[in-house]
């Protein structure tokens, strides 16, 4: 069902400051950059922005991907999961969701029809 990891989403308040700061970390420009959201490609991954958020020191949201976001939402309620999100469409194809695993962890997934294995370093 997960087919490894996709995308890190680090919330920003302040979209333009996290723009400037995400950009000399990481020496390149966003190849996506949109006042809803700011995405870097990092080694083959996405390194996210999402504005008006609240940081906390608890870490970013790690997206796993799969293939198909209904069938896995699906399977992990099977699991023992409990729905956070449903699927929803983000744009571009590409869908998420989250469960809360039975321990209250947020886990996160990604279907990205963009996603290239091969460009992983």
């Amino acid at each position: 069902m997960i087919l490894g990891l996709r995308t890190a989403i680090y919330p920003v308040p302040d979209l333009a400051a996290g723009k400037a700061f995400y950009s000399a970390v990481l020496g390149v420009a966003p190849y996506f950059d949109e006042p809803y959201y700011v995405g870097y490609q990092v080694g083959g991954f996405e390194l996210g922005l999402l504005p008006d958020e609240t940081p906390h020191a608890d870490g970013c949201e790690a997206l796993w991907g799969v293939a198909d976001a209904d069938a896995a939402y699906a399977q992990l309620l099977a699991l023992g999961a409990k729905p956070l999100v449903p699927v929803k469409d983000v744009g571009g194809g590409i869908r998420v969701a989250d469960v809360l695993d039975p321990f209250g962890n947020r886990f996160s997934i990604i279907e990205n029809p963009h996603f290239d294995a091969k460009s992983v370093r």
